[in-house]
């Protein structure tokens, strides 16, 4: 009898990031952290919740939106 909850895929590591890309990575994020911090307060206020995304997260996800860009070009 065969097993049927046997995968035949193989799995592949993540391709590791390089050093470059974290460099524009950090530096982004870095530029990125005043800017997040003042959206997450006008936020706050605006809807008058606590319960946002904080203004680091807000950071990386816009680090993670542009260095891609960066490099597709």
């Amino acid at each position: 009898m065969t097993e049927v909850f046997q995968s035949t895929q193989k799995f592949r590591a993540k391709p590791r990031r390089s050093f470059e890309f974290v460099l524009f990575f950090s530096i982004i994020f870095v530029l990125a952290i005043p800017f997040a911090t003042v959206s997450w307060i006008v936020d706050v206020f605006r809807k008058k919740s606590i319960f946002l995304d904080g203004p680091l997260a807000r950071a990386r996800a816009e680090a993670d939106r542009t260095t891609p860009v960066i490099f597709s070009a």
